[in-house]
């Protein structure tokens, strides 16, 4: 989807946005009142509950089956396999003893799409109010909020309606766009990604695969194929 990266003050691109083959500097006339500089370019934008079916779908299809249950600790599911892989999100820190893992809350407004078919995101420099509009199809995600060491999964009425507002001010037809849902996660942070292997007790395989903060689906593939070459090495 083709959209606007901008921000209220003159400022530099994000880096992963340069080699895009499109990525141009904003007309002022492009952007929003209130906004000083901005950058146009196209992304894939992923609609997250589509994708996790597509992911889950091809799990199934390749043998595999999901279950879902508490693990309180490794140990409860050493031997069990001889590979775990620990990729548990915002509690995997738990897990590992590894105190470095924090969660940072983001919470976002799902509406009824008024007719938006770009993307719209501000560079907000770290702050914990984002703002950004993701148009998927009828329906358009709202956020949204970068909440450091929140752990409250309860989405909070003053913040939906904050970042409803917020959005508004930039896509006026989005005041009165119908909520359909809202969403409340953890963004699993810390310093670094944690990619490591150990031995279970029973010398099995231990990888730790954690801590990709808000870009999750940027780091998947890279990390997994990670993971399978550490697979692949240990059998050989």
């Amino acid at each position: 989807m083709e959209g606007i990266e901008a921000s209220r003050r003159e400022f530099a691109p994000s880096d992963w946005a340069m080699p895009l083959e499109d990525v141009r500097v904003c007309d002022p006339g492009e952007l929003p009142s209130g906004f000083a500089s901005g950058r146009r370019f196209t992304v894939p934008l992923v609609d997250m509950p589509v994708y996790l079916g597509y992911l889950y779908d091809r799990l199934t299809a390749a043998g595999g089956r999901l279950r879902i249950q508490h693990v309180r600790s490794l140990s409860e599911v050493y031997g069990q396999a001889d590979v775990v892989i620990n990729c548990c999100g915002a509690r995997a820190g738990e897990l590992a003893g590894d105190r470095e893992l924090y969660p940072v809350r983001g919470q976002l407004v799902v509406a009824r799409n008024p007719g938006l078919t770009e993307f719209f995101a501000e560079d907000t420099d770290g702050g914990t109010d984002l703002l950004y509009i993701l148009p998927h199809g009828d329906k358009v995600v709202l956020g949204g909020t970068a909440e450091v060491g929140n752990w409250n999964l309860e989405p909070d009425p003053g913040t939906a309606r904050a970042i409803v507002a917020r959005c508004a001010a930039v896509m006026p037809s989005l005041a009165a766009a119908q909520v359909l849902e809202h969403r409340v996660g953890l963004r699993p942070t810390r310093y670094s990604v944690r990619f490591d292997e150990q031995r279970q007790p029973n010398g099995g395989l231990l990888i730790h695969s954690y801590g990709h903060g808000g870009s999750g689906v940027s780091l998947s593939w890279g990390c997994a194929r990670d993971v399978l070459a550490r697979l692949e090495a240990s059998v050989r």
